[in-house]
């Protein structure tokens, strides 16, 4: 997934409304703003989707590790016909597969 500046604006100013035109804002109404922020300069919108990607990016390990892993039942009954022992080898197989990085 790719961060876009929409995702960029919510996390700096979440109460504004805004429209957007082939991926660049065209119009803000600050009016909207319910706090004290002041509209993001387009240098600090491309910052934030920077920031925004690299957080998505680093977190790739456990989205894998989410869809890798058996269902709760399914490691339930591992525990019961295994012992905790034989589900932590299923389990760290997932983990070994998908490290933290």
């Amino acid at each position: 997934m790719n961060i876009d500046i929409t995702e960029a604006v919510k996390s700096l100013v979440p109460d504004t409304a805004y429209s957007t035109d082939n991926g660049k804002i065209v119009d803000w109404d600050m009016s909207e703003i319910k706090s004290n922020a002041i509209q993001p300069t387009d240098a600090e919108i491309a910052t934030e989707v920077s920031r925004l990607q690299g957080i998505y990016d680093s977190q790739e390990y456990a989205r894998n590790r989410a869809e890798a892993y058996p269902s709760l039942a399914d490691q339930l009954d591992d525990i019961y016909h295994n012992g905790v022992a034989g589900w932590k080898i299923s389990i760290k197989a997932v983990k070994d597969q998908y490290p933290k990085t």
